[in-house]
């Protein structure tokens, strides 16, 4: 889910903020949940982000766990940067494994979409608002400090997604076959591929003749035009 969601969520306005569709979200879950294999690159990428958030919000104890939940959400109110990233590091190494492994490469995922704000609007500040809550764990309906809670998480969130490179390093074994295409590399065709068919559908019959078609092979119809992009071609 990772993985696609770091080679798709760069190229995804406002991820983390659209609304999925709850039941496409609940048939996925049901899916995941009895064991059956899922090809995660044929899910909706909003129903993909929607069902993490899901996931994260429901680890028992919350993936900074219970015990140490408090430090985390204390870690900002003192101290120098320096001194934060090594307060941070100490927490870091207090977690379970598999909780510590689960934040580096959600940040990894969450640092590549941030990577592209300028194409899909999700700052650091945007990605830590839509993903704090989920990180608080399981709703604590007798906690009266939810809402001072939820504003230091944002607050933390931004700072780990901020620092991540200090704090992980740039050797964090990627989940993934290859890095995510850019907003230019989709705009231009640059994609690494060797053909592609591509099938353009009008609204009106008379569209057809007002494109622009990049291969002179093109075959056309009066719905739509079917053609092929040689290796090395751009777009127009």
């Amino acid at each position: 889910m990772l993985s696609t969601l770091s080679q798709k969520g760069p190229l995804t306005k406002r991820i983390f903020l659209k609304n999925a569709s709850k039941t496409s979200c609940r048939a996925l879950k049901q899916r995941l949940d009895s064991g059956d294999t899922v090809n995660m690159e044929d899910e909706s990428i909003l129903v993909l982000a929607s069902v993490l958030k899901d996931f994260l919000q429901n680890i028992e104890g919350g993936i900074f766990t219970a015990s140490l939940l408090d430090k985390w959400l204390r870690i900002l109110d003192d101290g120098k940067p320096e001194e934060t990233i090594t307060a941070t590091r100490r927490l870091l190494d207090k977690l379970p494994k598999a909780n510590a492994d689960l934040l580096k490469h959600l940040f990894g995922a969450l640092h590549n979409i941030e990577h592209h704000s300028a194409f899909n609007h999700m700052t650091s500040y945007n990605l830590a608002q839509c993903i704090a809550p989920s990180l608080l764990g399981p709703p604590n309906a007798t906690s009266s400090h939810l809402q001072e809670d939820l504003t230091k998480m944002v607050s933390l969130v931004q700072f780990l997604l901020e620092n991540r490179l200090q704090l992980w390093g740039e050797d964090t074994p990627p989940l993934w076959g290859g890095r995510a295409a850019t907003p230019d590399e989709v705009t231009t065709g640059r994609l690494e591929s060797t053909r592609m068919m591509v099938a353009v559908i009008y609204t009106n019959p008379q569209g057809q003749y007002e494109a622009k078609c990049p291969s002179t092979t093109g075959r056309r119809t009066c719905l739509s035009t079917i053609f092929e992009v040689p290796e090395e071609q751009e777009w127009p």
